[in-house]
């Protein structure tokens, strides 16, 4: 281990004070929130602007790939620069970003500010590695958990937000008001963000290099990879079916429907910490095999939302539920175990994950229109439980003392030694 990341281990009271974990929490929300209240947005802008609802929502489109790009790009440069001035700058440039939006006149010009947000609003992926190493190994679940309460929160809220103040005041409020609070958390964490070190020194090119070679050399990595893309891949196409399916002939409700249903998401804020508690006192893996159990679960249940009525619709918001709480506690085991790989590369090994995340999170969505297209409900259901199935057989094949057990023990000792030598 390098001994930057030693020193920051080593802070007293693990580095980080319960107040600052809640202001980098609150931080993760707003900038993550930045890529969702523009979906509550887009028919204000359709209509301020004059165009099409399709073109106008094409503008959460460009977020979204500005995001992925910002995955990729930014991200690794967690473990190249100081965090205080990474993320301070990023949060500064996402409200220039949203202030440009704000002043937009014309689609183009939305376009092209609402892909700055999305470049530079993943300020989120940049605040859990660097947390993970500013706390207590015992300490880590815990936090990953607060942080993860917060993205759920802005991801919940910020549509919320986003279409009352639209509804209010117009469209272009809600990114006056982001841009705002953007703006006011870049002044805050310069001054109370914690110093950290970098923990290398790699050019940039090899910097964005380096995820696919750590995919290659650590095998931890590469099944979490598979843990995090078939249970988010599930996830995404349940989203994306129960989306056609409650506003199909079967239910013949609206697009508030989904909505609703989307919040029963925030029992979440409240399971994740616990989540993240269950990985300091039980480790990752056991709580990686509740998941993929959990995620089985939710499909049988699901499946239940083919009765139709009041029953259905009761077994539509258990199984999402369910299934929403496994996302959650899922993505804190894998945080925490990847974290724990290498920690002279916490950056550029978040990046590889999330890179995967999103591959599995749209091939899922993608998946989960095609089999409600051909087989209904039922279809997606079947594909949920498959995904599902797929990764609690990788789970099983990491079995303790078995070969890939002693595989992935000697990666990690070699990615060890080969830190150290850096270093």
């Amino acid at each position: 281990m390098s001994s930057s990341v030693a020193s920051a281990d080593a802070r007293p009271g693990g580095g980080l004070s319960r107040r600052m974990i809640f202001l980098l929490a609150l931080t993760c929300g707003v900038a993550v929130g930045n890529l969702y209240f523009p979906q509550a947005v887009s028919p204000l802008v359709a209509s301020g602007l004059g165009v099409s609802p399709d073109s106008a929502a094409l503008v959460v489109t460009a977020a979204q790939f500005g995001y992925a790009a910002g995955n990729f790009l930014l991200v690794p440069l967690g473990d190249r620069l100081p965090h205080r001035p990474l993320i301070a700058v990023l949060l500064g440039v996402t409200g220039i970003g949203l202030l440009g939006a704000a002043g937009a006149g014309g689609l183009p010009g939305l376009f092209g500010a609402s892909a700055l947000v999305g470049v530079t609003t993943v300020v989120a992926q940049v605040i859990a590695p660097m947390a993970a190493g500013l706390v207590a190994d015992d300490r880590r679940g815990a936090v990953m958990g607060t942080l993860m309460s917060g993205s759920v929160g802005g991801i919940l809220l910020a549509r919320t937000f986003g279409g009352m103040i639209g509804e209010w005041l117009g469209w272009r409020a809600p990114y006056l008001v982001a841009a705002a609070v953007a703006l006011c958390l870049a002044t805050a964490l310069t001054f109370v963000l914690p110093a950290t070190v970098p923990t290398s020194r790699q050019p940039y090119p090899a910097l964005l290099a380096e995820p696919l070679r750590l995919l290659r050399r650590e095998p931890g990595l590469r099944r979490t990879c598979v843990y995090q893309a078939t249970i988010f891949g599930g996830f995404q196409a349940v989203w994306t079916g129960v989306a056609l399916y409650l506003t199909g002939p079967e239910y013949g409700l609206g697009a508030q429907a989904v909505g609703l249903l989307a919040l029963v998401s925030a029992a979440t804020m409240v399971s994740a910490p616990h989540a993240g508690r269950q990985v300091d006192r039980r480790g990752s893996d056991p709580v990686s095999l509740a998941v993929m159990i959990g995620t089985l679960a939710s499909a049988g249940v699901l499946a239940f939302g083919g009765l139709g009525g009041m029953a259905g619709l009761v077994a539509l918001a258990a199984g999402t539920l369910l299934l929403d709480v496994a996302l959650q506690a899922g993505t804190i085991a894998n945080q925490a175990r990847i974290f724990a790989l290498r920690p002279d590369a916490r950056s550029r090994i978040n990046t590889a994950y999330m890179t995967c995340s999103f591959l599995g999170g749209s091939t899922g969505s993608w998946l989960g229109a095609a089999a409600y297209g051909r087989f209904g409900w039922t279809g997606v259901c079947a594909l949920l439980a498959v995904l599902a199935a797929v990764g609690l057989t990788r789970y099983l094949l990491h079995r303790p003392g078995g070969a890939a057990e002693t595989s992935e023990a000697t990666g990690d000792i070699t990615g060890n030694a080969e830190a150290k030598s850096r270093s």
